[in-house]
């Protein structure tokens, strides 16, 4: 392909849709932040689908390391398709889509504020079901999403609930960092995978590493390797890789560690490491020297916000990936943009 893909194009937009995000929604993020310090939770949940769960295990490790509040996904079949209503009046709920339609999000976020749940929407369509069945909404403010794999959508998603947790905490470290990342996701953008790229040259199958935060974000890229690529990718964590799918790992198996500054960085470079040196062909985002080959990153300085950056130099690359591939990543076979799951 010599034009430029929406995918592409949407990634390029990203720095400037979470400069308008922060600018736009700061309204929305403090009231959400003030009403959950006077509800005070005794947990949250979180509901969604896709690309926009994997935002939601991202947010999951956010608030239990900066709240202290254990936070579970439910399945939104428990209420669309068991009809089964969860009681969860003492708990805050965030539900995430995009779209704002899929009726079984919907269905869940009603049913939680119907049973006396504190629900917050994240959602890229303005006046959706989703908002009209949520006691708040953050509008991602991201425009027309037109390819298929979600991208701006997915890093503005997180953002969102990051940008509710820092006022919910009055944690002006993290508020301070969100204000950074256009920036740093700047520059991430223009980090080099090239080499990664070519190592993959014959591989049908890899490895995602990650740990905390970056965990989720390795299960987001998992998701991409499959869409954009047909590569047949998994996620793990660098702790329970040992546990059995190791046995897989043979000579020259794939493997990229999504490592990002907090403290598991040490562990997750370190399995890349121990992996490579078993004859994996093993890159990883650190620093921290051995055998694993090194991939460029862009730090935030923030234990929390610093996987985040590591999805945006990811998308630049599965996205050339594809191409290199001779795939179209805005037309993958048997995917549409809207999935409206019962």
């Amino acid at each position: 392909m010599t034009e430029k893909t929406f995918m592409r194009s949407e990634i390029e937009e990203i720095p400037q849709a979470i400069e308008r995000l922060l600018s736009g929604s700061h309204d929305s993020f403090a009231a959400a932040g003030a009403a959950l310090r006077e509800k005070d939770p005794l947990l949250v949940a979180t509901v969604a689908r896709g690309s926009s769960d994997h935002a939601s295990a991202f947010l999951k490790y956010a608030i239990e390391l900066t709240a202290g509040l254990p936070v579970a996904s439910i399945g939104p079949s428990v209420m669309s398709i068991y009809g089964k209503e969860l009681k969860l009046g003492r708990a805050a709920t965030i539900a995430i889509s995009q779209s704002g339609k899929s009726p079984d999000i919907v269905a869940m976020a009603k049913a939680a504020h119907e049973s006396g749940a504190l629900t917050v929407a994240i959602t890229n369509t303005a006046g959706s079901p989703l908002t009209v069945a949520s006691d708040f909404t953050i509008d991602l403010l991201s425009g027309p999403e037109k390819s298929v794999a979600a991208t701006k959508t997915f890093v503005a998603s997180v953002v969102a609930g990051l940008g509710v947790l820092g006022h919910w905490m009055n944690d002006k470290a993290l508020l301070d960092s969100l204000a950074a990342l256009p920036e740093v996701f700047g520059r991430a953008i223009s980090c080099d995978w090239t080499p990664f790229a070519e190592a993959l040259d014959g591989h049908q199958s890899l490895y995602v590493l990650g740990r905390g935060p970056a965990l989720a974000i390795a299960s987001e890229a998992a998701l991409k390797f499959k869409e954009t690529c047909g590569i047949h990718a998994e996620a793990y964590s660098s702790a329970e890789v040992m546990h059995g799918p190791v046995r897989i790992v043979e000579q020259g198996y794939a493997i990229l560690g999504l490592a990002a500054r907090d403290a598991a960085e040490k562990s997750t470079a370190e399995m890349a490491h121990k992996l490579a040196g078993q004859g994996a062909l093993a890159y990883v985002t650190s620093d921290i020297p051995g055998a694993a080959k090194h991939l460029p990153f862009a730090p935030t300085g923030h234990p929390i916000t610093d996987a985040l950056s590591l999805v945006v130099s990811f998308y630049g690359f599965v996205e050339a990936l594809s191409r290199r591939r001779g795939f179209n990543p805005d037309v993958p076979p048997n995917l549409k943009k809207v999935t409206e799951t019962i």
